[in-house]
């Protein structure tokens, strides 16, 4: 079995690798991923640190592209291992691994592993600490839960979307059989393992006044208002259309089949969590590490059903099922089409709701793929344009950008490393230096902004003018703009270490 498995796995990151095409760049998150490696800490703005750590390592491997793409891509060969494993625990066979597998693989699990964030992380904790929390169920070996507790807390280091996972899990656990474990010495050890080694990134929010707070705010201001409550529970049913009757059964086998009866508790959570992500208007994808130990359920629950008789030839259809449905996935669901074909080509994107964005307005391409559009041209215009500067006058150089993605393509992209690039967006306002002596300044602008004749900083240079413009229409920042501002006739330092507390909220 283990060499059917290797199989998956090799399948996997030959896909991976096959889904985005040539023409785009980076996503604008995976630049700020990125340069967190240069800034390691206990927490960010946005984030847990664990992320931070996994680009460390890619900056050691080189920080090339494939190295980028690698990470998510093992994450999510990591949960077809996961969920394999949890099959084989619950007696499954050929046919009930295969299955699992295949759901998992041929899902909306692989557009989460085309990128670079704590998604691709997020699945694979939520399935590993459902798999230990199985595994501890199954054998009462405390080993099982102490494991759980230090796979949760890696998670909620990696994504703090992982405190769902027991706001649905324990309120699920009080209704079965298994409450008793609520008044075991092991339990609150297990917690309290938990509790350290997550205590260091509490300390970071702490210091920081406790910045993810801000965040959400943000969050919720600027994009979850566009958040539908029904489209998120229809959604649900996207992730997996092609294994949806796999997770069918799954939740009828733990409501009726008797030897899933200690299992029952699983139905509760599915029902709770989803209805708390619902009630807060979250993100469809924050539920997706939700589903794959379902199918676990699901697979072995149908190998049993269509083990005998003539049953036993409908397990080739069931099989071909997901295959069939990733079709059309693979077709639309992928940065794999170049952004002119997709243009010429929208209706199927249009009617699978592809071309709706976080603003509540449709475009002309995804929004994910139009975010992997002309970052790298825009690094290049800026070495361009830093090039014309005396090579004097660079250590007392700042580049300020409007917003994180165009910072951290800079920094990813640029041919030119004596200009950092730095932000009052996102973490970017925590690491400029603001003890380097400030002279010049490189604005980048995005395309909305509201002072084209730079009248407010017109009057403190000498010198001012706009040295270039990347333009690309199908990118999400179609437009920006490069100014360039020398001789500076006030204290810079001054006036950008008030921006950045005024970013920072900490006036």
């Amino acid at each position: 079995m283990k060499y059917s498995l290797y199989l998956f796995v090799l399948i996997k990151f030959i896909l991976q690798y096959s889904l985005i095409d040539a023409s785009y760049d980076l996503q604008r998150d995976e630049y700020l991923h990125l340069d967190q490696a240069q800034h390691l800490a206990w927490g960010y703005m946005s984030v847990p640190p664990f992320t931070s750590w996994i680009s460390w390592i890619i900056g050691q491997l080189g920080n090339q592209v494939f190295w980028v793409h690698f990470f998510p891509a093992l994450f999510g060969a990591l949960t077809i291992v996961v969920v394999w494993k949890t099959i084989e625990s619950l007696g499954g066979k050929y046919f009930a691994l295969y299955l699992g597998a295949i759901s998992v693989l041929l899902s909306a699990v692989m557009r989460l592993n085309t990128l670079f964030q704590p998604n691709s992380f997020d699945v694979l904790a939520w399935t590993t600490c459902f798999y230990l929390f199985i595994r501890f169920i199954q054998t009462d070996q405390t080993k099982w839960l102490y494991y759980f507790s230090i796979m949760w807390a890696i998670g909620f280091l990696n994504k703090y979307n992982i405190l769902f996972l027991v706001l649905g899990l324990f309120p699920a656990i009080l209704l079965s059989e298994h409450r008793k474990i609520f008044f075991q010495k092991r339990f609150y050890i297990a917690i309290c393992i938990a509790s350290l080694l997550i205590l260091p990134n509490l300390i970071w929010q702490y210091e920081h006044q406790f910045p993810v707070i801000h965040h959400m705010k943000l969050l919720s201001k600027i994009q979850l208002i566009h958040v539908n409550r029904l489209d998120f529970l229809r959604n649900q049913i996207m992730f997996f259309l092609g294994a949806f009757f796999v997770l069918i059964a799954s939740l009828g086998a733990l409501l009726f089949y008797p030897p899933f009866k200690k299992y029952r508790f699983f139905f509760w959570n599915l029902v709770i969590t989803l209805a708390i992500f619902t009630y807060f208007k979250a993100k469809d994808y924050y539920a997706m590490g939700l589903y794959p130990i379902y199918l676990s359920f699901g697979a072995v629950y149908l190998e049993l059903v269509l083990q005998h008789g003539w049953k036993k030839y409908l397990q080739i259809l069931v099989l071909a099922i997901p295959c069939l449905a990733f079709i059309p996935m693979y077709l639309y669901l992928f940065p794999n089409n170049k952004p002119n074909d997709i243009l010429e080509n929208q209706a199927p994107y249009q009617k699978l709701g592809l071309l709706h964005w976080e603003d509540g307005k449709d475009h002309h391409i995804p929004q994910d793929f139009a975010d992997m559009l002309g970052w790298k041209a825009l690094a290049y215009k800026l070495d361009s344009i830093v090039a014309t500067l005396p090579p004097s006058s660079l250590d007392s150089t700042i580049i300020l950008c409007d917003n994180y993605g165009q910072a951290g393509a800079i920094n990813y992209y640029t041919k030119n490393n004596s200009v950092d690039a730095y932000s009052m967006n996102a973490d970017y306002a925590r690491w400029i230096p603001l003890n380097k002596p400030m002279k010049h300044v490189i604005l980048v602008k995005e395309f909305d902004d509201e002072d084209p004749l730079r009248t407010t900083e017109r009057p403190f240079f000498d010198t001012l003018y706009l040295a270039g413009i990347r333009t690309n229409p199908l990118a999400r920042e179609f437009k920006i703009s490069i100014y360039v501002l020398k001789n500076a006739k006030i204290n810079i330092n001054r006036r950008v270490q008030d921006e950045v507390w005024e970013a920072l909220n900490l006036e």
